[in-house]
């Protein structure tokens, strides 16, 4: 349930995996799903316990990246950084990936927006899924915003400046004239 409910209301899916967990806490994927709610709702430091958690019942290092994350989130860019220096050398390109986005998020942190532009544009290079390509494009475009070589996205409706309704929207005021 908890799987189910994790994109539509964390909060919730957190509340499942909390009971899934008090049930059969000593099961790996169940510690997983404590882990991933966790962390979808911003308990970044629960969320880092129960990773390693399941790393320990596992054996598996599937969630570095998330771990590295949680000590970003913890206000710990320099823990994030050492997180990702231990990373196994087996990793898929995607995995290097999504490491390289966490990386370079702790390296804006710490303000050092060359080095996470660099991160970037080396892990860019590698062959990658089309949804690891676009996200890496939109955090490279954050950290050249940010050194002042992009504007600024759009945000989604930022382009209506004036609060003066369209004149094809017809208004509730026109209908009650009507009626």
């Amino acid at each position: 349930m908890a799987g189910r409910l994790i994109d539509e209301d964390p909060e919730l899916a957190y509340e499942h995996a909390q009971a899934a967990a008090r049930r059969a806490g000593r099961v790996d994927v169940v510690r997983e799903a404590a882990a991933l709610t966790a962390y979808a709702t911003g308990r970044f430091g629960e969320a880092l316990r129960e990773f390693r958690t399941v790393r320990r019942l596992s054996g598996v290092d599937a969630h570095r990246a998330l771990e590295a994350d949680c000590e970003r989130g913890l206000g710990r860019p320099d823990r994030a950084l050492a997180l990702i220096a231990e990373a196994p050398p087996q990793l898929s390109p995607d995995e290097r990936a999504e490491l390289a986005i966490v990386e370079a998020g702790a390296r804006t942190d710490l303000g050092e927006l060359e080095a996470a532009l660099s991160v970037l544009d080396h892990v860019r290079s590698t062959a990658l899924a089309a949804e690891t390509v676009e996200r890496i494009d939109e955090v490279r475009h954050d950290v050249l915003v940010a050194l002042g070589r992009a504007e600024p996205r759009e945000e989604p409706g930022a382009d209506d400046e004036d609060d003066e309704p369209d004149e094809d929207v017809l208004e509730i005021d026109d209908l009650s004239e009507d009626a």
